[in-house]
């Protein structure tokens, strides 16, 4: 029984550590966006000034290595930040199966077998 109040303390440890990994990835994706927009419309703008044909302008600027390189980093850390909120889903449900096992050893009266009252 013991085993499980520990399992689950350092379930919810992990919870607590992932939240803010998830504060964390949360805050450099969206610097990323912002890093990644401004770049983005600043090629714009300088394609716009040489003349280019506007229907080509979002293909060219988006090709360019600079901003395919800040897209990246968007994108790796908008998959970190998704990663982190799987894992705590992962883990409240871990929480859950824990819970419920303390739930059903106390019901049981320790045996860890036993039904509903």
């Amino acid at each position: 029984m013991q085993d499980m109040y520990g399992e689950r303390e350092q379930l919810f440890d992990q919870l607590m550590q992932e939240l803010e990994a998830l504060r964390r990835t949360g805050q450099q994706y969206a610097e990323n966006e912002a890093e990644y927009r401004k770049a983005l419309r600043i090629a714009i703008l300088e394609e716009r000034s040489k003349g280019t044909p506007v229907t080509v302008i979002s293909d060219l600027c988006r090709g360019r290595p600079d901003i395919a390189e800040k897209k990246q980093l968007r994108d790796c850390a908008e998959a970190l930040y998704k990663a982190s909120g799987e894992a705590i889903m992962a883990l409240k449900l871990r929480i859950k199966v824990v819970d419920a096992d303390i739930q059903r050893t106390w019901t049981s009266g320790g045996t860890g077998e036993g039904g509903y009252l």
